[in-house]
């Protein structure tokens, strides 16, 4: 039996590791079985390339709980290690790691989200353990070894009669504060968190599964029953099989395999595959979203060589690909240090990269493919698209051939359909192309109407985010401009040169505006004469697009340097001065009735914009039923 210290500077490493990583003490168990992968997965190229004269068989990994020992075993049948190997790799390289690792991020372990992740690997067993025993057989005609520490720098190891077959085994002796981890349903619960897609079978206990019955057994024969090991996981996800042997079945079993409280099936997929200037491979699924931004449950899931990471992908995953599911899975993703490396890393930014340009040659394919489809899924995807144009460049430049602009008829257009649709008709007195566009169809329906009735197209935009998307078409298209319908009378909407009549003189005008200015005396109304056509409205409120617009992109983040967050609602009250109600002001001498004219007119011009609530309407509506009975 040797005894001896471990090669380790720092004597009380072992209270250090416990400190730093307590928050995340549960990842022992992770990192002891992707240790024991490893040993099965080495073994199994050793034995490929004739270099292990062993036959390797289907060799599985298992995790057995004893209550009464109060022990967790990790077994595996694997390389093995001699007694030399042991003392290279568990005395001196593995906790020359941790000690090094501990001395470096230490001071950042608080704020780093994901320190620890396959940082200390074997050393990890002492956040839950007081004592750990290896017992441990090489592939190599060698005597097996038993491998004890306690905690402190001491260890012994010795030779051992106890295992005939090759593997590791560990045996941790959990701690009085870590007996959570003595249940049966903390580590099911582990497993299935950290490695439900081990590459590598994994066995926990045992379960019963019933014989399927002979075609010709009698009626109410009873199947017989068989104890099987309990395998947990799945060696083979689909993400590491070639799509071209994948069915659309195969993605949503695997859908629901990720996300099994999710019953709605995923509009599509991505499958990711790339291995030069990076690994990486994975799959995405386009949930069906509509307006929803709501990105807190079911997030993508990273995972390194099978072994899950963490759910929180912000930097290697752009923002806007943030709202879909799936997997990405890379060994080239720097883990163990803080978030704020991680996104400056250089491998990380490639790897972002990779998936925009990824997903917008997807979004490409799909609609060449099957347009008819890909518009009937359009306000199921629309929402990431745009949140893409608004915060990728790269994105934005190809969006044109996959982002949709639907109208209130219910057609879809690429940009460069609508251009050539609307540019006859929506093309201003200085050659801008004006884009009509509706927020929401049924409370601007008047608006929408009036618009169509001079023979232009109304696009329906009413995404979260479609204040931002707007302003950058804008700035990156040439002499392109988008209004709200309801942002000015329909004949302001797009500026002509057109004749305009006035049936009334510049004193009249005067008059009339001042009469309206003085009865209503609100400061959120702008009073403005228009010489309209004698049919149209008498009042109309519309609400400046910049304004407006200013205000929809601070609600979602953003609004530039004015920083509208307490700007008053400000409205523009159109008077049509050719109308008859305005010549009706002009002649009503009574005061009183000439107040209650214009208060009733303004009204009606509220309810049209669904600016007329609570006291004010029910006001309005008992008036109106006064009127019925006049």
């Amino acid at each position: 039996m040797t005894k001896g210290n471990i090669n380790v500077s720092v004597e009380n490493i072992f209270p250090l590791i416990k400190k730093f990583l307590y928050s995340d003490h549960e990842i022992f168990l992770r990192e002891l079985i992707s240790n024991a992968t490893d040993a099965t997965l080495k073994l199994k190229h050793l034995t490929s390339i004739g270099e292990a004269k062993v036959e390797y068989g289907n060799p599985k990994l298992e995790v057995k709980i004893d209550k009464e020992q109060k022990t967790l075993r990790i077994i595996d049948q694997g390389i093995g290690m001699t007694a030399e190997e042991v003392e290279k790799y568990i005395n001196q390289v593995a906790f020359s790691g941790a000690e090094e690792f501990l001395e470096k991020y230490k001071d950042s372990a608080k704020d780093s989200g994901i320190i620890g992740h396959f940082g200390l690997g074997f050393y990890s067993a002492f956040m839950v353990a007081e004592k750990v025993e290896i017992i441990t057989k090489s592939y190599k005609d060698e005597a097996a070894v038993r491998w004890i520490c306690d905690g402190s720098p001491e260890f012994t190891l010795e030779e051992t009669t106890d295992k005939t077959d090759r593997g590791t085994e560990i045996i941790l002796h959990i701690a009085e504060d870590s007996t959570e981890f003595l249940e049966e349903g903390k580590i099911r619960e582990l497993l299935l968190k950290y490695n439900k897609f081990m590459p590598v079978p994994i066995k926990f206990g045992t379960k019963t599964h019933t014989l399927p019955l002979p075609e010709d057994a009698p009626e109410g024969t009873v199947a017989e029953t068989e104890e099987v090991d309990n395998i947990i996981n799945n060696p083979t996800p689909a993400w590491t099989i070639a799509p071209s042997e994948l069915t659309n079945e195969d993605y949503m079993k695997f859908y629901h395999e990720l996300y099994p409280m999710q019953f709605e099936e995923p509009l599509f997929n991505i499958h990711l595959n790339v291995d030069y200037p990076f690994n990486l491979t994975g799959i995405l699924f386009f949930p069906k979203l509509s307006n929803n931004l709501n990105i807190e449950k079911d997030k993508i899931q990273l995972y390194q060589n099978q072994v899950f990471v963490t759910d929180e992908v912000k930097g290697i995953v752009p923002d806007f690909l943030m709202l879909l599911r799936g997997v990405i899975d890379s060994p080239d993703i720097p883990l163990n240090v803080s978030r704020s490396y991680l996104q400056a890393d250089g491998a990380v930014k490639k790897i972002s990269s990779y998936i925009t340009k990824k997903v917008a040659d997807k979004m490409a394919s799909l609609i060449n493919e099957n347009r008819e489809d890909y518009e009937q899924k359009w306000n199921d995807i629309k929402v990431v698209i745009e949140y893409g144009i608004v915060t990728e460049d790269k994105f934005a430049e190809k969006s044109d051939k996959f982002t949709l602009y639907p109208t209130t008829d219910g057609k879809y257009f690429l940009w460069n359909e609508l251009e050539e649709k609307i540019k006859p008709n929506q093309t201003d007195k200085d050659g801008n192309l004006v884009v009509l566009y509706t927020s929401n169809a049924d409370e601007q329906h008047s608006y929408i109407q009036s618009a169509k009735d001079k023979g232009y197209e109304v696009l329906v935009l009413d995404s979260p985010v479609i204040a931002h998307v707007i302003q950058k078409l804008e700035t990156s298209k040439d002499k392109v401009s988008f209004v709200r319908v309801d942002a000015d009378h329909v004949n302001n909407l797009i500026k002509k040169d057109e004749p305009i009549i006035s049936k009334l003189n510049e004193a009249e005008k005067e008059s009339l505006k001042k009469n309206v200015e003085e009865t209503i005396n609100d400061k959120k109304f702008t009073v403005q004469l228009e010489d309209l056509d004698s049919t149209d409205a008498p009042f109309t409120i519309t609400q400046p697009e910049f304004m407006r617009r200013m205000k929809d992109m601070q609600a979602t983040g953003g609004g530039g340097m004015f920083g509208m967050g307490g700007f008053p609602e400000m409205y523009n009250l159109v008077v049509n001065s050719n109308s008859e109600f305005a010549n009706q002001i002009l002649k009503t001498e009574n005061a009183e009735e000439k107040e209650g004219l214009i208060k009733y007119a303004l009204d009606l011009a509220k309810l049209s914009q669904n600016l007329l609530k609570g006291k004010d309407l029910t006001d309005f509506i008992q008036r109106s039923y006064q009127n019925l009975n006049k």
